[in-house]
């Protein structure tokens, strides 16, 4: 109730700037533009939790980035969800970006190349770290064994909120932009779905205030797939994502839970990450 109420006000009720305070609208110029940045980066949390997947950020959580994130998560500025989900879309670009068109692989392939044609790239899950032979730049290698059909949608996987945070805040902040995002996608000619396959299992703390490795223990085990979710991750390559990434715990979970399920994951995008993370252009 509070989220339609709240998208009726924001129709409706003058706003001033939620990344600098101008008046003038729920977003002005110049702060759309640092939600664009200079280019999403490779960003990697110190320590990195085991299962992370390589993940990518449009900006670095600070100034008005910050301030739209919070306007939009804890303030329910329901309109920021686009601009949210344009930055996050310029993330999941950068983690596997588009190759052009190329041949099948023959009979004489490596075992274990896989092709995804509608997600427009093609990867072989057997590659050696660090020789750039990647197809996508969000792969690790280990992910995504077994067989998938070709011409899947990119599916954009957000990292579920606790049930209580979406009653209090009336709407699910992760899940909002990445379905933004994925319009976003779709506009520009790409195929993406946001299919509804994790949710918690139990309950988990207050993340605020714990340190990495605190974090890390409150969150495993959380996530789980739902019943059938097995069928909706086999029509195509997953990206996880989320609104921010701080200590990396929580997209480490989720990638968990998706492979558990059966899904290929090849990467993560967030809009945001702090500056303390180690940027990889």
């Amino acid at each position: 109730m509070r989220g339609w109420w709240q998208e009726i006000a924001d129709l409706v009720l003058p706003a001033d700037c939620a990344g600098c305070g101008r008046p003038g609208g729920a977003l002005c110029e110049r702060c759309r533009g640092a939600l664009r940045g200079s280019g999403a980066r490779r960003v990697e949390p110190s320590p990195v939790p085991p299962g992370l997947p390589v993940v990518h950020a449009a900006v670095d959580y600070v100034d008005e980035a910050r301030a739209v994130l919070l306007a939009h998560k804890e303030r329910g500025a329901l309109r920021l969800a686009r601009p949210l989900g344009e930055a996050l879309a310029g993330a999941v670009r950068a983690a596997c970006p588009e190759p052009g068109p190329g041949p099948e692989p023959g009979p004489g392939a490596a075992a274990g190349s896989r092709r995804w044609a509608g997600a427009g790239l093609d990867r072989v899950s057997r590659v050696r770290p660090g020789t750039g032979s990647e197809a996508c730049a969000g792969a690790r290698p280990g992910y995504g064994s077994g067989a998938r059909r070709r011409g899947g949608p990119l599916l954009l996987v957000p990292v579920p909120s606790a049930r209580r945070a979406v009653g209090a805040r009336g709407h699910d902040p992760s899940r909002r932009i990445a379905l933004a995002a994925a319009g976003v996608l779709r506009g520009g000619g790409r195929p993406a779905r946001v299919p509804a396959v994790l949710r918690q299992r139990r309950r988990v703390s207050d993340q605020s205030g714990l340190d990495a490795r605190q974090r890390r223990a409150n969150v495993t085990g959380a996530l789980e797939a739902v019943p059938g979710s097995g069928r909706l991750l086999a029509a195509g390559p997953v990206v996880l994502v989320d609104d921010l990434m701080t200590t990396g715990a929580s997209l480490a979970e989720a990638a968990r839970a998706v492979t558990a399920a059966g899904g290929l994951i090849i990467g993560a995008a967030v809009v945001a990450a702090p500056l303390m993370r180690i940027n990889r252009n």
